[in-house]
């Protein structure tokens, strides 16, 4: 079963310096049919004013990722950590105990980002931090995994059985992705357009994928998009 989740039928906030998309249910949106995807939380697109962000605040028990699609956003953590995050990089912050972080545009220009948070597979770990940068010829025209389960083949770690992929797609460029039994695939389009079976996705579209030995995705102009491959 596919079900598609439309960009425009997401929730909206616009704080100004802040415009933000919620594919599930964040802050004052809420939608009950729209909580989450198994592991999978929040998916928030984010588009930050020019010398604007997110003040120091507090988060717990949860993996936190940060993707740049346009611009830098520079982090700032209690536990020490400090870096502008770029297109090309993949950020992760494991909240776990308790950890207090920022995050800012510091630029003359907007930056646009997802932010995706994923349910730890347990509570009370040590807070961790981790930024690495992507080979993007991994990501020419194929997925690469850029995220994925402690001990497993991502770029970076998490807490929980999941696994992140990416592709960067030329038109008309297909890719498949198997999916074995009892796990579910949430798709996101950052990017273009792609063809999912008698579906189309546009950029900010997202699907649910259940109960299907497989997906093969089209890209129908130059294209983006992240695959979360859950338990």
């Amino acid at each position: 079963m596919i079900t598609h989740r439309m960009s425009s039928a997401r929730g909206y906030a616009d704080h100004g310096w802040l415009q933000s998309w919620h594919t599930f249910s964040f802050a004052d949106y809420h939608d009950p049919l729209h909580t989450g995807f198994r592991s999978l939380r929040v998916l928030n697109e984010d588009i930050i004013a020019a010398g604007t962000g997110f003040g120091t605040h507090p988060h717990r028990d949860m993996e936190i990722l940060t993707w740049v699609l346009e611009g830098a956003l520079t982090h700032a953590d209690s536990i020490g950590n400090g870096a502008p995050i770029r297109p090309g990089e993949v950020q992760v912050m494991s909240a776990g105990t308790g950890i207090l972080h920022s995050e800012h545009n510091h630029s003359d220009a907007r930056t646009h980002l997802l932010q995706i948070w994923i349910r730890p597979d347990r509570h009370g770990l040590a807070p961790r931090y981790d930024h690495r940068t992507i080979d993007r010829a991994a990501m020419h025209n194929q997925l690469a995994e850029i995220a994925g389960a402690k001990g497993g083949t991502g770029l970076v770690s998490l807490h929980q059985d999941v696994r992140i992929l990416a592709a960067d797609l030329e038109p008309e460029t297909a890719i498949e992705h198997t999916l074995r039994p009892g796990r579910g695939l949430w798709i996101q389009v950052t990017k273009g357009a792609v063809r999912l079976g008698n579906l189309v996705l546009q950029q900010g579209d997202g699907a649910a994928v259940e109960g299907e030995p497989a997906v093969r995705l089209t890209a129908m102009h130059p294209a983006q998009v992240l695959l979360f491959d859950l338990h």
